[in-house]
């Protein structure tokens, strides 16, 4: 590890390149898969998560030219987000982990989008806080489409209910919607996940009050964003495959 003259740890120049490398294939394995579904690669918004990872890492993929970046503990993604805005580094902050009512004020008004939003508790939460604080709070509702025990998320057969509901909050606004499938060994066993997830967003963009609003459907990791994008995802979380495995 090297120190550059700010005394800030930098990373080295071979794990700097290995992040480059593992993006520009993201990169690339993602417009395969929209030109195969018959998309604009451009639709498709990539979100790095840098969890566990120093903010080094961050770091070096911000300047390496990616502009969204995830985080799944409120407490690492606001250290971060202080680290970087200290080297003017400023990426859109995705909280797309479990958010718990007691940390919300801590989050309204630093992220760009939250993906975690779970239950209409959380949701009236995030709604009293933004409006006070005079923010517009963008975030997606996590429906948990697999049905998993293990799992967070509204369950689809109550979803329209609730995303009426939430509509009517004010300093919210509703974008769409976030899933995860389980880890197979063969990902295309998500496929049905997925598809059954951008049929819910589908009925629900004719439902709401502000259809316009309504474009984010966020599915798919490094394991299986290509079985995602294919089933018509707009953003994907990628984490391994940009930052390698886990400190």
């Amino acid at each position: 590890m090297a120190i550059d003259e700010n005394l800030q740890p930098v990373l080295d120049d071979r794990t700097v390149e290995a992040i480059a490398a593992r993006l520009d294939s993201v990169r690339s394995q993602i417009a395969d898969a929209a030109r195969a579904a018959g998309r604009d690669p451009s639709e498709i918004t990539l979100v790095g998560v840098s969890k566990f990872f120093p903010a080094e890492y961050a770091m070096a993929a911000v300047r390496l030219g990616l502009a969204d970046l995830g985080e799944n503990r409120v407490q690492e993604m606001t250290a971060k987000i202080d680290r970087l805005k200290a080297q003017n580094l400023n990426p859109n902050w995705h909280l797309i982990g479990t958010l718990q009512k007691n940390k919300v004020k801590t989050v309204i008004g630093r992220t760009h989008l939250i993906h975690s939003v779970d239950s209409l508790s959380l949701l009236e939460a995030i709604s009293r806080r933004s409006a006070a604080d005079g923010h517009e709070t963008k975030l997606l509702l996590q429906v948990n489409t697999s049905g998993e025990l293990s799992k967070h998320g509204f369950d689809p057969e109550d979803l329209t209910a609730s995303a009426i509901e939430a509509q009517k909050l004010p300093g919210i606004r509703l974008c769409g919607l976030m899933t995860m499938a389980p880890i197979f060994d063969n990902p295309d066993l998500t496929l049905p996940i997925f598809s059954k997830t951008k049929t819910l967003f589908d009925t629900l963009s004719q439902q709401l009050d502000n259809p316009a609003d309504w474009q984010v459907l966020s599915m798919g990791m490094s394991g299986d964003f290509v079985q995602a994008i294919q089933c018509g995802s707009t953003l994907v979380r990628i984490g391994t495959a940009i930052f390698g495995r886990r400190l």
